[in-house]
């Protein structure tokens, strides 16, 4: 392999694995729907404001969420995430299906452990990936590393992981010209209302967000359903719950842990 396709080929999986992170956390990516102009009612917007307030005032949950993106990713993550100086927090992603899947148990990794601090990601590898990473099982994504190696498209995908939380889907919604109440539905034993909009996403036209909030007026449940860049099906679950929590992510020996440039400047990646 050429240090060009080495390098391409190594790059290529870095930003799977930043994306597969970013679909672990959550995060809308979209912008109202222009084609449709309908005006959502003063009182659902004055509601979900107040969702958007509450939930971020928050400032940590507990995460549990499945992720499906056609026949390239199935997977469910749970953890905490903290949002109050910056994203920081700590899930386990599991791989349970789609191509990635078969790359990473390829690498001897089922499952991964992602961490989230205020200047970078980190992601677990296995042991077959140390092997060929100097023994080392950490990649540091920093957001810096991003933008200068992928230019706009690194940038974008950066500012979204520093940017995730709850109440980002809130927000999203917020700038949605058809948001609307669905009505109270109960969620996992709590009665909780129903508000559905449409969006489009960021390359894959629209997508539809649902979101569930309780009585506290804290997001408890989302649901986003559209299409990848490739044609494929995106659904994302999330539950949300424990506001609150106490949240930690230590960032990785300094030892153990490979930044992304190194490896893409190693041959063979």
């Amino acid at each position: 392999m050429t240090s060009t396709r080495a390098r391409r080929s190594a790059f290529r999986f870095a930003l799977l694995t930043a994306l597969t992170a970013l679909a672990a956390a959550c995060t809308s990516s979209g912008r109202p729907d222009a084609e449709n102009r309908a005006t959502p009612s003063q009182a659902v917007m004055a509601a979900l404001r107040t969702v958007e307030r509450s939930t971020g005032e928050a400032e940590s949950a507990r995460v549990r969420s499945t992720t499906t993106m056609g026949a390239e990713l199935s997977m469910k993550s749970d953890g905490t995430l903290a949002w109050r100086d910056g994203l920081t927090g700590t899930l386990t992603i599991t791989y349970t299906g789609g191509t990635t899947a078969e790359t990473m148990r390829r690498l001897g990794t089922t499952s991964m452990e992602a961490r989230y601090l205020p200047d970078a990601y980190y992601a677990r590898m296995g042991e077959r990936f140390a092997d060929k990473a100097d023994g080392k099982h950490w990649i540091k994504y920093a957001y810096d590393d991003l933008e200068s190696l992928a230019g706009s498209s690194g940038a974008a995908l950066a500012d979204q992981m520093r940017g995730t939380a709850p109440h980002t889907s809130v927000k999203l919604l917020l700038s949605s010209t058809d948001v609307r109440r669905v009505g109270e539905e109960t969620v996992r034993g709590e009665r909780t209302a129903h508000y559905s909009g449409t969006v489009s996403a960021q390359g894959a036209g629209t997508q539809t967000v649902d979101i569930w909030v309780d009585d506290r007026n804290l997001l408890v449940k989302k649901v986003e359903k559209g299409h990848t860049a490739t044609g494929g099906q995106l659904t994302q679950t999330a539950f949300y719950s424990d506001y609150g929590v106490r949240t930690t992510a230590e960032k990785p020996p300094a030892g153990d842990t490979v930044d992304l440039k190194d490896l893409l400047e190693k041959k063979g990646g």
